[in-house]
């Protein structure tokens, strides 16, 4: 625990940030709140905003409440803003779009102004029922977490933190601004969030928080199956996603929005012959995320969470005393899509992350080089636009000890990623295709649309990832050979 000089001079050091972080969005956030104050309505600048202010880290996302109703707040907005819209209005929140030159540079502010409010669940419904505040500090104890429960009144600045959250930030806890039981019933959402703050900005979360998240996990059920995903996304985009999935498995609550990362800790054979196939996935997890190019890849760290979900539905005790998980791939691409359908994913993610799963085991075939032209062509058709992605999982479902048989896998899927390289030189692999389309089979062969066209296609396309590229002439005279057959 700090000292009481270090907890002062750790609470000043935040209060600098937060002032210079203010002061450089000023421009913007006092304009606003002079019109607000004009209009007979306060308004404070308040929960995340001010959180990343304190933190330095305040981007171009302003969030601000106040005590005027959402169609005041739409009067005031719209002569001012650039854009305005209300699609968050039944729950009191109005948005904008602002540019505005801070310094030397034009920036683009998205701005969002609610309404005073309380909100909580009852039992039999997945919406939370609004009520309009008339304080902010009635709308401060209604947040999630302490260090979400500040505000800063404009234009004079005030600080406004009667839940300690100043404390709370500067010793990277989260706590909640009344009991967390209270807190939970009114949204149990904000269980889930205690997970993602903690992944997000790598926060410890307060043991009397974590024990009502034990006691409180079937709440969880409640809330719609959007607002979970949307939640897990966050999470896992962040920069500590283990810490946040950790909590989730460990208090239950991943048990109900995603059982089959629990269920991957799999009871130890006596003979300990496997590997902790839960720990094995976050360090896969950790893996491909250090492979990330260009920022965090959701497609990526979904597939290297769900990768081996079919392990638990297929492993067997073989005679030799070995432990099998066989076709866990293609199990396991089947449950990813089932339960990313249940979190409504749009469909072309789910079709990529199950594609990912079904593939991540397709490389072990390779052994030391042994795949002939044609199965690398094929690898590299099955993958289509998903085969960077495909290099990153495979390297990194690598999680041996055994630097020797570590460094035997990379070699090898060097070599491999060598040849492809050298195939797509030549061969234009990103787009295999038949050497003859449709409209020159249908000639060749004098036969109009139908499903005798698809099967010549399917033909000719088997022949090119068998054989490579063929010369227009014996393109021909293959099609002309497979038709007299079919004839036959």
């Amino acid at each position: 625990m700090p000292n009481a000089n270090e907890a002062t001079s750790a609470l000043s050091q935040v209060q600098d940030r937060a002032v210079s972080e203010l002061l450089r969005v000023a421009p913007v956030a006092d304009d606003l709140a002079r019109r607000f104050q004009e209009a007979g309505f306060s308004l404070a600048l308040v929960g995340g905003s001010v959180r990343d202010a304190l933190l330095g880290r305040l981007g171009n996302d302003l969030d601000f409440t106040t005590d005027a109703r959402p169609q005041d707040v739409l009067k005031i907005m719209r002569p001012w803003a650039d854009a305005v819209w209300d699609v968050g209005i039944a729950f009191g929140t109005v948005g904008a779009q602002k540019e505005a030159r801070v310094g030397d540079t034009d920036r683009s502010f998205q701005i969002e102004v609610t309404t005073y409010r309380s909100e909580a669940y009852d039992r039999t419904s997945r919406k939370p029922e609004v009520s309009y505040g008339d304080s902010i500090e009635e709308d401060l104890v209604r947040r999630d977490f302490t260090v979400n429960a500040m505000a800063v009144a404009l234009p004079e600045k005030k600080f406004i933190d009667p839940h300690g959250g100043l404390n709370d930030l500067a010793e990277r806890v989260l706590r909640t601004p009344g009991t967390p039981e209270e807190s939970f019933s009114d949204d149990p959402l904000r269980m889930m969030r205690a997970a993602r703050f903690a992944a997000q900005l790598d926060f410890e979360v307060a043991p009397e928080v974590v024990a009502a998240m034990k006691d409180m996990a079937g709440r969880i059920e409640i809330v719609s199956a959007e607002r979970i995903r949307d939640e897990l996304n966050k999470l896992i985009l962040s920069p500590h996603p283990r810490k946040g999935l950790t909590l989730l498995v460990d208090t239950g609550i991943a048990s109900y929005v995603l059982p089959e990362l629990p269920a991957l800790h799999l009871e130890r054979d006596e003979h300990h012959r496997h590997k902790d196939v839960y720990e094995h996935t976050l360090i896969v997890l950790e893996q491909a995320m250090a492979l990330e190019e260009d920022g965090p890849d959701l497609t990526l760290r979904l597939a290297a969470l769900l990768h081996d979900i079919g392990k638990p539905r297929t492993r067997r005790f073989e005679k030799d005393g070995r432990v099998s998980f066989h076709h866990h791939e293609v199990v396991g691409a089947k449950m990813a899509k089932k339960r990313m359908t249940a979190l409504k994913y749009p469909n072309d993610l789910v079709k990529d992350v199950s594609r990912l799963v079904e593939l991540h085991l397709r490389f072990h075939g390779y052994g030391t080089g042994e795949w002939t032209d044609s199965a690398v062509r094929r690898y590299v058709r099955d993958a289509g636009p998903l085969l960077s992605r495909l290099h990153k999982l495979t390297r990194s479902d690598c999680t041996t000890r055994n630097r020797r048989k570590a460094a035997a896998l990379s070699r090898a899927y060097d070599q491999l990623e060598e040849r492809i390289a050298q195939l797509q030189e030549k061969e234009e692999l990103d787009s295999i295709r038949p050497d003859l389309d449709g409209n020159q089979i249908m000639e060749i062969l004098g036969i109009k649309p139908g499903p005798e066209v698809g099967k010549a296609y399917k033909h000719l396309l088997e022949l090119r990832l068998e054989n490579g590229p063929m010369e227009h002439d014996e393109a021909v005279k293959a099609l002309k050979e497979w038709w007299a057959a079919q004839q036959g």
